[in-house]
This record gives structure tokens, sequence and C-alpha cells, in this order.
């Protein structure tokens, strides 16, 4: 999952950066701030990728000194904290980043699934908002699915489930037996 999140990522950045507009003679101190946000948070990825956790939380710390706004760096440390368990940690980091863009799919997602076991109602809002977004999250249906089984909502959980695998046919084997 890390990995996968990664790579969403980095591939977010690099549209991100693909984006910004090109520069002028002399880039405004705020532009040149942003540059080197964008610089750092690929850094950053590059040692988070390389299990250089501590280096990465340095960077992506730094990153958000230069620019607050950083969804990507807010996000990578949810997803470092989350992958350490510290899940008041990972959910605030998420809050921050989804505070800045309420549609990010990635936070929305790795939100819900770290809610999943405690509060599904509240994962299954998320889930709700990531297939809103993006109606072939397979993912996201499959995880929408056994929240809905759980709950006993049989028809719901095999509509989901039906939607997963549809999208994604290697989630077969991750739908419960009684719904294949």
């Amino acid at each position: 999952m890390a990995a996968v999140a990664t790579g969403v990522t980095s591939w977010a950045i690099h549209s991100y950066s693909a984006a910004a507009p090109p520069d002028s003679k002399a880039p405004s101190s705020a532009d040149q701030n942003l540059q080197d946000a964008d610089m750092l948070l690929q850094a950053g990825i590059a040692q988070q990728e390389n299990h250089d956790l501590e280096r990465a939380d340095r960077t992506y710390r730094r990153v958000l000194e230069l620019d607050p706004q950083n969804k990507f760096a807010w996000y990578n440390l949810g997803v470092m904290a989350h992958e350490a368990d510290r899940v008041a940690d990972a959910r605030a980091d998420y809050d921050k980043a989804l505070k800045i863009d309420p549609a990010f799919e990635s936070a929305l997602f790795n939100e819900a699934l770290l809610l999943e076991p405690s509060d599904p109602d509240q994962a299954g809002e998320l889930l709700k908002r990531v297939i809103a977004g993006n109606p072939k999250a397979a993912t996201a249906h499959l995880h929408l699915g056994r929240i809905w089984a759980q709950k006993k909502r049989d028809k719901d959980a095999a509509d989901e489930f039906r939607r997963a695998v549809a999208s994604d046919p290697t989630l077969r084997s991750e739908v419960p037996e009684e719904f294949r």
C-alpha cells in the first residue's frame, strides 16, 4: 500500500510541477520558495522510498516551512505515521492534506483505511468521496463492500464487490466467499 501511495504521490508531484507556469526572468521570493519546496519534496519522496524515514520526515517538514499548503508533504507525513502505527499523527496529517484539497483521493483513501477498524461509518463516508471522484476506484469499492457486509447490508455489499471486480478482476480473491 505504501509503495502505491508513494507512486501516486510521485505522479501527482510530477503533474503539479509540470503545471507550474513558466519562469519569468527573475522569480519572486514566493515563487523561489515553491520551487525549492518542490525540489525538497522530490528529495523527501526518494528518502522515503529508500526507507530513510528520519531524513524524509525532516525534509517534508522543511517543505512545509517553505510551503505550508503543500498537500503532498502533509500526505507523505501521514503515510509514514500510518506505517509506524501512529494513528493520531497519521489522521492529523491526512486531515491537513484534505483541508488543502478536500478531493485528494490518496489522502481520502488512506484515512478511510486508517478509520475502517475503529469507525467504519466515517471510513465509509470517506470511501464514498473517493468513489464520487473516481467511480472506477476498485479498492475503494472493495473496502466499502466490506463495511456494508459487516453492517449486514448484503445488497449494498454485493453491489460494491461487483463494482470492485468489474474495475479490477484481480480483486475477486479479496471478495468474501459468500459474495463471489
